[in-house]
């Protein structure tokens, strides 16, 4: 059988697409199993044991162009199912003129009219965007609930080898959105506090300015700028081991967890009860301690905080973010 997953949104929602994978590959073990996400995301697969095949949707040059030519594709290869994901029109649209005979995808999407099987996707309610996920698919598996997973080779935890000679944290202290991100001045509150540890700060190749500014404005010395140097699944092979691995409402602490990292997750506009915190074993919420009648302000956040006071990220003290070192499974306030 063949079966296509679609999630061509961003880098931590495709992350967030894993257990789908998961599940299929062990309720269905002789099937083929293609996934279609967006061009940039492809190298979180790179060598996935579970994969036959990684279709890209290139959305920056001739977007409309290539996406005819992945409906034409998708048609052509005669899926069996197809479990569509996003909720955006085109992924809808894909699916429509897939052929499949089972269509499987969440009610929001434009398309939905031509599902074989709908899910309502609810924000807010305390489910997990994988709970949400799994639920598309809970009608053709066990409905078991699996974590995200990314598969590191062993030539990426080679790469990162030299890292990983003492005690380290990893710190990934940026965000799309301004109202996610923990300010850079907090982070060097943070690093100033933390002392017995080698810390990395990882990111895109956008992030470099942002770590440089924070390691210049800290005080510690042992803290090193990864930042574009390392590829997404590199990143997760030097997250596993960290001793914390800390980051914003984003997709490095969904990475972290996709290979079961000890993770600390910074919640600012937004919050846990949307569905996008940590899975790790070890897992930690951080967030304001006082109850803010403008906070969540929004699902994604926001270029800069409505109010103007950005009370739900300046109020976290940094003393919040070194108790997830010493302290039990849990949620820190």
């Amino acid at each position: 059988m063949k079966i296509l997953v679609i999630q061509t949104a961003f880098i931590g929602d495709v992350v967030l697409a894993t257990p789908v994978i998961e599940q299929l590959y062990k309720q269905y073990p002789d099937s083929k199993i293609d996934f279609l996400l967006r061009k940039g995301n492809e190298s979180l697969f790179a060598g996935h044991p579970f994969l036959n095949k990684v279709l890209i949707w290139d959305k920056k040059t001739n977007k409309n162009g290539n996406l005819f030519r992945l409906i034409k594709e998708v048609r052509s290869t005669k899926y069996a199912m197809v479990i569509n994901l996003q909720r955006f029109a085109s992924s809808g649209l894909i699916t429509f003129f897939s052929g499949a005979k089972e269509k499987i995808g969440f009610d929001k999407n434009p398309f939905s009219f031509c599902y074989t099987k709908k899910v309502k996707h609810i924000i807010g309610n305390g489910k997990h965007e994988v709970e949400r996920n799994l639920e598309l698919i809970a009608s053709v598996t066990n409905g078991e609930l699996i974590k995200p997973r990314l598969y590191p080779t062993n030539s990426d935890f080679e790469s990162v080898k030299e890292y990983k000679i003492s005690p380290y944290l990893c710190i990934a202290p940026s965000s799309v959105w301004f109202t996610k991100q923990f300010p850079s001045h907090k982070w060097v509150e943070f690093l100033n506090k933390v002392s017995n540890f080698k810390i990395y700060l990882i990111g895109a190749p956008s992030d470099i300015d942002l770590c440089n500014q924070i390691i210049s404005s800290s005080t510690n010395k042992n803290v090193v700028n990864l930042a574009g140097k390392l590829s997404f699944l590199q990143s997760a092979a030097l997250m596993k081991d960290a001793k914390m691995n800390y980051s914003n409402d984003s997709a490095p602490l969904h990475i972290a967890s996709s290979v079961n990292a000890p993770a600390t997750a910074v919640f600012c506009s937004t919050i846990p009860a949307f569905g996008f915190g940590p899975l790790s074993d070890k897992s930690f919420i951080v967030e304001i301690k006082e109850k803010l009648d403008c906070r969540p302000c929004g699902l994604h956040g926001f270029k800069a905080c409505p109010k103007g006071h950005f009370k739900c990220a300046e109020k976290i003290d940094a003393e919040q973010l070194l108790e997830p070192l010493s302290a039990p499974l849990g949620v820190l306030g």
